[in-house]
């Protein structure tokens, strides 16, 4: 480490690559700026250095079309990318552009073109070129909004539950990329917007640094969210049973568990039922915890998710309003109310909506069971066991394991407000039938995890997949975080 507590570049690559699953082939973002280009050349000199055959890089540029002059940066990196030997590809941010939001639509957009550059390179994972800088200015900014601890950029994320974006320059300073890139008189490309005070990045960058002494211990901070995370994934196998794929009901004991772990697993809850990527914001929270601790059974709603608390528990279950419909053309996919993830494999488009009492929904019978087929008929609330859904995996049980009373226990407004929410789906005005169903593609969709996970809730996500019997999240395609074996 070095004196200002931040590791060199050259030793964190080292470390880096050490750590790593192999065989390995690593997609290198470079933007042409230092931090990206001081990635790619210190990736280049490791691997050379090593003579390791298991480990090769290839590399992208995301051209985002947003000022003149950025495709001849991205053919100068493709140049660049030549000169080493290391395959390249330039990915452009097609279409129109929002007025508003622009950064964060750029984001999306940039790490969505990374990942169908590292498929067509064959590329296993990703690395980008964030530093010690980015992480001082975004713990920064966060403070400045919320008083609570803040993780900053995590080390590592999985991008769409395909690849693993990781950032191996995180404890590494500019200054000391930036020295390494002129010790090999290589260059950089000045992004503008770097210099927009426009953008609350650049004027908290332009701030003097907050005192060393004061900052947050990101690693120790990073340690503590883990811990939460896997406490949080056994409180769910002890506390937590989920009904049809639609209901959610946490035990009488689970509410009684430590204010921590309750808060992290009811509000990553509260965002999966409700659709959302984020948790509800702390005054959000702070109601919802005061009604799941108060034990009066009655009802609020927070983060599109009505909470019914009863003397068996606390269920939640989807609100049925602003639940907006899906049109799908042949072949293409879209997430639904933030839910559910669907792929049309018809020849005519189709739309899924929020079930009615008359519409079969995305759950049905299986062929033991003699009940009618439509979520709404007389006689749902006998359901045994027997619900299940089509998914990617064909069709698979999605009533938790650990559930085996029957749906007639259940509160029948609770299990009706669920079976509300379900996807119908319907083309050319007529529901599905059951063969034309066979042909779509459905899944639970986890709002706030299945676009970009951390690897601080890798665990209780992962945990959470197995509870609504989706598939596995990717593992981490790292053997050591720190020195220390995974």
């Amino acid at each position: 480490m070095s004196a200002d507590g931040t590791s060199l570049p050259r030793l964190a690559i080292r470390q880096f690559l050490f750590s790593l699953r192999r065989p390995a082939r690593i997609l290198v973002a470079v933007s042409g700026g230092s931090d990206s280009t001081g990635l790619l050349l210190l990736l280049d000199e490791a691997v050379k250095a090593a003579s390791n055959p298991e480990i090769s890089l290839c590399a992208a540029t995301v051209d985002h079309a947003l000022r003149a002059g950025s495709a001849e940066e991205a053919r100068e990196i493709a140049a660049l990318c030549a000169s080493l030997g290391i395959p390249h590809s330039v990915r452009i941010w097609q279409g129109e552009k929002p007025k508003t939001g622009i950064m964060a639509a750029a984001r999306e957009a940039r790490y969505g073109l990374l990942a169908e550059a590292a498929e067509a390179l064959g590329a296993d994972l990703i690395v980008t070129g964030h530093t010690f800088d980015d992480q001082r200015e975004t713990l920064e900014m966060r403070g400045m909004r919320t008083e609570q601890v803040s993780s900053g950029i995590a080390d590592a994320v999985l991008f769409d539950r395909r690849f693993w974006i990781l950032r191996p320059l995180l404890f590494s300073t500019r200054a000391y990329i930036r020295a390494f890139l002129r010790e090999r008189g290589v260059g950089w490309i000045d992004d503008p917007s770097n210099e927009d005070e426009k953008y609350e990045r650049v004027r908290v960058r332009r701030q003097p640094p907050a005192d060393a002494a004061a900052e947050t211990d990101i690693r120790a901070t990073w340690e503590e969210r883990l811990a939460l995370s896997s406490r949080a994934a056994d409180w769910l196998d002890r506390h937590f049973m989920l009904h049809g794929g639609l209901l959610g009901q946490v035990a009488p004991d689970g509410l009684r568990e430590d204010r921590a772990v309750l808060d992290y697993a009811l509000g990553r809850l509260t965002a999966v039922f409700g659709g959302q990527p984020f948790v509800p914001g702390r005054g959000q929270m702070e109601r919802i915890l005061a009604f799941a601790a108060g034990g009066k059974p009655g009802r609020m709603t927070a983060g599109r998710v009505v909470f019914d608390l009863r003397r068996d528990g606390l269920y939640l279950a989807r609100e049925s309003r602003g639940i907006l419909p899906l049109v799908l053309r042949p072949g293409e996919a879209g997430v639904w109310d933030g839910r559910f993830y669907v792929w049309n494999g018809l020849t005519t488009s189709i739309e899924a909506e929020a079930a009615t009492p008359r519409a079969p929904s995305f759950l049905c019978l299986s062929q033991e069971s003699s009940a009618p087929k439509s979520l709404g008929a007389k006689g749902t609330l006998r359901f045994v066991e027997s619900v299940i859904a089509q998914t990617r995996g064909g069709w698979i049980p999605v009533t938790s394991t650990g559930m085996r009373e029957s749906m007639q226990h259940l509160p029948k407004a609770a299990w009706k407000r669920a079976i509300a929410s379900a996807p119908a789906l319907s083309s050319e005005g007529a529901y599905l039938a059951p063969e034309s169903s066979r042909s779509i593609d459905l899944t639970p969709y986890f709002a706030p995890f299945d676009r970009f996970l951390t690897r601080f809730d890798f665990i209780f996500a992962d945990r959470l997949s197995a509870v609504f019997a989706t598939a596995p999240y990717a593992g981490l395609p790292l053997r050591s975080i720190d020195g220390k074996t995974i």
